[in-house]
This record gives structure tokens, sequence and C-alpha cells, in this order.
């Protein structure tokens, strides 16, 4: 079924100006997920791509909304969209930082079938670190979706992760793996000061606390406690 015709005198570009556009989009968000392992890509990067040719006011978020139509058609992709959250020991200052739009950014989510995506997409050399992200996300959500470094780090301890081990049999250097939860947004780091001194914490981020993900993790967690025959507090 064709697309329906979309009136582009708006822009004052043509039907191929606009393809264009959106092609190059879709590659800069496939290249750049793949390139840096999953993390968000920000709405500025996109942004770029049409200012730096067409500076009608309103194209960039055209063009963004048509890569996402794109990607999903053909590539079985959500373009989600990713609002950066504060840590919470910042969170009163959330209503006045500036240029929130900067902030969004987006990662893409795959809307096949789980079946179909183990078989044809799931690449099974980098599947252990679904599993490190998944323990990890699942250890700070039971501590409150906030927990201090150290004892993170006392918890990893205890399944064989040190922050000293650089060359780990399966995840290399454990805390170069976890860094790059922070990079992808599933952990933000919060430096609290207090009477001690500073004092660092992991803290679940947006992509951790979107809500398919939060399912599986409560989902897992309710399991275990089920198994184990723990009782938690809601």
């Amino acid at each position: 079924m064709a697309e329906p015709a979309v009136d582009l005198s708006q822009f004052g570009i043509s039907a191929m100006e606009k393809d264009k556009l959106v092609g190059e989009v879709v590659r800069f968000m496939l290249f750049k997920t793949h390139q840096n392992s999953g993390c968000p890509v920000k709405r500025e990067e996109l942004t770029q791509i049409v200012t730096k040719t067409y500076h009608q006011r309103n194209l960039p978020a055209f063009v963004i909304n048509e890569a996402k139509s794109k990607l999903a058609s053909i590539f079985g992709y959500e373009m989600r969209e990713l609002q950066r959250v504060l840590p919470s020991s910042k969170s009163n200052a959330r209503s006045s930082q500036p240029n929130v739009g900067d902030s969004k950014s987006y990662i893409l989510v795959s809307k096949l079938a789980p079946e179909v995506y183990e078989k044809y997409v799931v690449d099974v050399n980098s599947a252990h670190l679904s599993g490190f992200t998944f323990v990890i996300i699942s250890i700070v959500y039971l501590a409150g979706g906030k927990i201090e470094e150290e004892l993170l780090w006392s918890q990893m301890r205890r399944m064989g992760l040190s922050e000293d081990n650089v060359n780990h049999p399966v995840l290399g250097n454990i805390k170069q793996s976890l860094e790059l939860l922070v990079q992808q947004r599933y952990l933000q780091k919060d430096k609290v000061n207090g009477p001690e001194g500073n004092t660092m914490y992991y803290e679940l981020a947006e992509r951790a606390l979107d809500g398919l993900i939060n399912d599986k993790i409560k989902e897992y967690v309710a399991q275990i406690v089920k198994k184990d025959n723990i009782s938690l507090a809601a």
C-alpha cells in the first residue's frame, strides 16, 4: 500500500530532498547505535543533519518523524525517545534546567517477535552483556533505585566481579562494563556531599525506568522472591 503524499510546500523542499534527509537520519541512527554499543543518540545530532543545509524551523522534527516510520516499517525498530532524568539529589533543580529539549535522545528497540529476534538478530557473542546489564539493574532496583558505589561493588564481588579485574574471561574490564551502563543510560552516577565527605551513588536512569524494562525487572525479582520464599516490602 502506497504511503499518503505529504505536502512539502511548507518546507520548500522536493520529495527527493526529503527522502535524502530521511535516509541520512536512518543511516545515522543505525550506524551510531551499532558503533556506540547501543548508547542513546542525541536529538541534537539528528537535527544537525538537517540544519547543516536547510534552515526551515519545523523541518528537523518532520524528518525525524519520517525516519521513525521508515525504521519501523523497513527494519522493525521503534525509534524511542528518551527524556534525560536528573539524579534524585538534584530533582529540585529540574524545573530550572535550561533547554530541556536538548536533553532528548533516541534508542532503537526491536519490534520483532522475541523468537524471531533471538534467532536472527541476537549476537550470541554479546548476549552476556545483556545478562550483566539485567543483573546490575536488578541490584540497584532492589536497593530502592539508588545504591552507594561501594555497596554495589560489594554485591558484584560476591558474584566474582571485582573492580580490579581488567581481564574477566567474559566481560573483560569490569569497571568499563559498568561504565558502559552509564553511557547507555541504564544507570547514572550521582556524587552527594555529606558530613563525612563525598559519596558516589549509582541510580537508575531513564532507560532502566522505561516501562517495558521496568516491568521485566519487577517480574524477574518477583520470581526470585517467590522461589526463595522471601518477603519483601512493596
